[in-house]
């Protein structure tokens, strides 16, 4: 089975994040394929290098990144989503006269094409958080 996945909170406002993680950790696990892993809305700040949860939380952050090199899922951000939030990969940065790389090991932005694309090769798409 190949699953698309849209990610739609920041990793602080609910469980939406950390279910979508232990989904797709447990699918891959099983054989199945994840497409990509879009995120969108709020859920862009799940990329943000910069994130320091407190030491009692798991670090969803860098859980997301050894998903990506362990099993090359595409882990793809908004780029509406993460400029509305001031998220920057390094070409954009530089684009825009700045010298920010905002985003963790394993993302990227692009746009809404690559999220249309994934649900054309998918066979399921799910969607976590509002």
């Amino acid at each position: 089975m190949k699953f698309a996945i849209q990610i739609n909170s920041a990793p602080w406002e609910s469980q939406a994040c950390e279910t979508a993680y232990q989904f797709s950790r447990a699918s891959l696990t099983m054989g199945h394929e994840i497409v990509r892993i879009f995120f969108y809305y709020e859920g862009a700040y799940n990329g943000l290098r910069w994130m320091s949860p407190p030491d009692d939380e798991n670090p969803l952050i860098r859980r997301w990144s050894e998903l990506a090199n362990e099993h090359g899922v595409d882990l793809t951000i908004c780029i509406s989503a993460a400029q509305r939030r001031g998220l920057l990969e390094q070409s954009e940065a530089k684009r825009l006269g700045k010298s920010d790389n905002d985003l963790a090991e394993g993302f990227r932005i692009a746009g809404l094409g690559l999220w249309v694309d994934a649900c054309l090769k998918a066979d399921r798409l799910l969607v976590f958080g509002a």
